[in-house]
């Protein structure tokens, strides 16, 4: 089947399973397989299912039922995949929150949730302490340990050199060793029969705002499934036993369980669990692992670029390299292409884009076209539109407006936000949902998309609308400049000014020669309505938890400062 542009249409058969049945799959055509490995210890796939129906059953045991939520505020380790396939294997929902969260926020999560049980590392056992104690209603603590991951002797090593000052946790009646819960799952509890169900809330993730409240984003199984299976497809790359995904996108993430995880496991592949990012671990992992495949945030590749210890590396193993969580301004790709080729990789980096309110990417850069400023073509079964903001009108190919679609991995709606759910959902006149995504972009006669820049991100000053995105990409491709982030400050006369934040590279200070090179590249470059008219160099700037820069943040400081100075 194709459409008007000529393109074949694919299409997916789509398994009725759970995502613990697709593991069950995945197990039964490769037992002995590694699922995952964490600090070179690996677990086979038939280990893996008996670890999730172990905990499923100490989760029965304790009284979690179908509908209940849990939430995992955990790193990349074994004990969060086999907590999050634990509950699904028994309806549960988990609820992914970051470790790092602050304690008012891990109280609201729990909260909005209603969360009964809370799965957190020792070391984070303190802040989830407070944040329960904040609540009204009993909430039991699960505390893991990274040592009990890690065999005997590095997990005495551990223990001697950071663990050992957590190990008094759990400390109170609300906390439990997540070993010692794990007890209960005896062979004699019973688990309940699985149901699928497409409507069924499996996983809730959190919007990545970084002012005011998250929204709680409702998935399913199908969700997670059609994703996994998309993006197997639109990869373009065969996927199975015996290969392997470097897992450093966390599992509280749409892009780190949906991609990272979920859709290596469903293949039998592997996961190679990182924890956290760490440039000169990441470095080492990638020369001594040789995985595969890698994805992240546009931050992780720039990074990249500058680890000496991958100067002479060999990246041949690299099948995939995928980008997503932010734009991938053109100068960047163009330097992790060199980055790639100049270290034996046939493969150039590739652009996803997606929110999570479809779990993650939607959309991907084929493997070996690659078309300027465009993030690819949508995933096989999601469909892509361009509307008039404001309206449901479509805009003719070429013409920019709001992107808008509807696939298989829409997400249900918002957690107790029938409001924001209305807004974000809507039934068009072909009686299908379509997600608005709240992003600016348009589409070319080939069906290629191209994303310009979220509509609340866009800089209105004097009548004319500025893409920062578009300023950024100018400034990153200074030689001197490592990254920049370009925000709107309120003014009294031209409604906002444009204001460039710049992080150069080491070895570089900021002059004033050096900023007049830098207007000189944007006026050639840039309307002069869009031109910077403040520009501050720091040495590095706020991120959000995911990675990406939190202009928000910026926002906020830059617009405070205004007006304190407005006060006086």
């Amino acid at each position: 089947m194709s459409d008007e542009t000529g393109r074949v249409r694919r299409h997916i058969e789509y398994p009725k399973l759970t995502m613990f049945q697709m593991i069950q799959k995945a197990a039964a055509a490769n037992p002995d397989m590694p699922a995952y490995e964490f600090y070179n210890r690996k677990t086979s796939y038939k280990q893996f299912v008996e670890r999730i129906e172990t905990a499923a059953r100490a989760f029965t045991a304790a009284g979690v039922r179908r509908g209940d939520a849990v939430t995992i505020c955990m790193p990349n380790t074994p004990q969060a995949l086999d907590c999050f396939y634990a509950l699904n294997r028994i309806g549960a929902v988990a609820n992914m929150v970051h470790p790092q969260s602050a304690q008012k926020e891990v109280t609201f999560y729990l909260s909005i949730s209603e969360s009964r049980f809370i799965l957190t590392l020792d070391m984070f056992y303190e802040k989830v302490l407070e944040a329960v104690h904040e609540l009204d209603r009993p909430v039991k603590i699960l505390t893991a340990r990274m040592q009990d991951e890690l065999g005997l002797v590095k997990g005495a090593a551990y223990t001697a050199m950071s663990g050992r000052k957590f190990l008094k946790y759990p400390n109170s009646p609300e906390g439990i060793l997540w070993t010692k819960f794990l007890q209960g799952g005896t062979k004699n509890v019973e688990l309940p029969e699985i149901i699928y169900d497409p409507k069924h809330t499996a996983v809730i993730l959190y919007s990545g705002g970084t002012s005011g409240l998250p929204k709680g984003i409702c998935l399913s199984d199908q969700n997670f499934n059609a994703t996994a299976l998309q993006a197997t497809e639109a990869i373009q790359q065969p996927l199975g036993a015996g290969d392997t995904m470097l897992s450093c996108m966390p599992v509280f993430h749409g892009f780190g369980l949906g991609i990272n995880i979920h859709t290596i496991l469903i293949n039998g592949a592997e996961c190679i669990l990182m924890p956290t990012f760490n440039g000169k671990s990441y470095a080492e992992m990638l020369k001594k692992k040789k995985p595969n495949f890698i994805a992240g945030v546009p931050t992780i590749f720039e990074a990249l670029l500058h680890i000496k210890e991958l100067d002479n590396a060999d990246l041949s193993c690299l099948k995939g390299m995928f980008c997503g969580g932010d734009s991938l301004s053109v100068e960047l790709k163009k330097k992790v292409d060199e980055f790639l080729k100049n270290h034996n990789a046939s493969i150039q980096v590739r652009e996803g884009y997606g929110l999570t309110e479809c779990v993650t990417a939607s959309c991907l850069t084929p493997r070996d076209t690659y078309r300027e400023n465009s993030i690819g073509l949508p995933f096989p079964d999601t469909e892509y539109s361009i509307v008039r903001p404001g309206t449901d009108d479509v805009v003719p190919n070429g013409t920019e407006g709001e992107i808008i679609l509807k696939g298989p991995s829409v997400m249900i709606g918002y957690l107790k936000n029938p409001e924001e759910t209305k807004t974000a959902l809507k039934t068009l006149a072909d009686g299908d949902t379509w997600l608005f995504t709240g992003d600016l972009g348009y589409m070319d006669e080939d069906g290629y998309v191209y994303f310009r820049q979220r509509i609340k991100r866009m800089i209105i000053t004097n009548g004319y609308n500025v893409y920062p995105g578009q300023v950024e990409n100018v400034i990153d491709s200074c030689p001197e400049v490592s990254y920049s982030c370009v925000i709107g400050v309120k003014d009294p006369r031209r409604m906002q000014r444009v204001k460039a934040y710049i992080v150069l590279k080491e070895g570089f200070e900021p002059t004033d020669d050096l900023k007049k090179r830098i207007e000189e590249r944007l006026s050639l470059h840039v309307a002069k309505y869009a031109m910077p008219k403040e520009y501050e160099f720091r040495s590095q700037l706020p991120k959000t938890l995911v990675g990406k820069v939190a202009y928000r943040k910026l926002e906020e400081e830059a617009n405070a400062q205004v007006e304190a100075a407005q006060g006086e």
